[in-house]
């Protein structure tokens, strides 16, 4: 993430992260596997991005929960989104009858739960982008931020997030009475500071900041291949449709997310790069 600068028990037990990362797991029926990799930017400060990659079985269904947290100023925040942001949603009374509602009210709880303790996590902040697969039959993907979450469908990408970036939500920056600078040879900024317009965090910034999240649901169907999370250190250098092709030919799908990554370095992404490839087929 760019910043201009120099659950319960059951819940908890989450995949963290170190500077190179990477793992694999499967669904019960073992029809659904997932592979993750995360490899540390060129920046010199620790890596930043967070993820969650695993199932866990409640109340007799079956969840993947899958979500990648890309941090800035420090890694604290993404690291209190890794352990408590999945189970602040699972903990919301109506999530079994109306998801989208608990995913919006866990993701505003969890800001300021953030924002409330910001003298011990800092004012750093973090993007997000967390997939939930319902019983193998129904995936919600939410985001705030610029990480991504792209499926494919039939061999066709289909992106189920919205970056959140500084210039597209202009207005509501400037309506509460922010700016956008686009100083020359750099990107669009909020304040001047963050290359994001929406983030968990940034109490700073906050007035100025939205973390409400974009969420999307779909049907998992026949010709429902595979679901890409990543943060932006691949997305701003591979396109949508490119990392479809290069992680449909590989079948492993750790294999897969570490291929996506491999690519984005060689184009020179000097970001941390986290990456989750779910293969639901095949």
């Amino acid at each position: 993430m760019d910043w201009l600068c120099c659950f319960n028990s059951s819940y908890s037990q989450l995949v963290g992260r170190s500077s190179s990362n990477s793992g694999k797991g499967k669904g019960h029926e073992g029809l659904i596997k997932y592979g993750f990799s995360l490899v540390k930017g060129k920046a010199n400060h620790p890596m930043e991005d967070y993820h969650v990659a695993k199932f866990i079985h409640i109340q007799g269904h079956e969840l993947g929960l899958f979500a990648i947290y890309d941090g800035h100023l420090g890694d604290t925040v993404p690291a209190f989104l890794q352990k408590h942001l999945f189970s602040n949603i699972l903990k919301e009374e109506n999530f079994w009858v109306d998801p989208n509602r608990a995913i919006a009210k866990a993701y505003e709880r969890t800001d300021q739960a953030i924002l409330s303790q910001s003298a011990d996590l800092g004012r750093g902040g973090s993007t997000a982008v967390t997939a939930i697969l319902i019983n193998g039959q129904r995936l919600w993907v939410a985001n705030v931020g610029d990480s991504r979450a792209v499926l494919s469908r039939g061999g066709q990408a289909l992106q189920m997030t919205i970056d959140h970036e500084p210039n597209t939500e202009r207005g509501s920056i400037e309506n509460k009475g922010g700016f956008v600078s686009n100083m020359p040879g750099d990107v669009p900024r909020v304040n001047g500071q963050l290359a994001v317009s929406r983030a968990f965090g940034d109490k700073s910034l906050k007035t100025h900041l939205r973390s409400d999240p974009d969420i999307q649901n779909v049907d998992v169907d026949n010709s429902t291949e595979l679901l890409i999370l990543a943060s932006d250190g691949l997305w701003k250098v591979v396109a949508n449709q490119e990392a479809v092709d290069i992680a449909r030919k590989i079948k492993d799908p750790q294999k897969a997310a570490k291929q996506l990554i491999v690519e984005a370095v060689k184009r020179e992404s000097k970001d941390d790069i986290s990456c989750i490839v779910v293969r639901f087929r095949g």
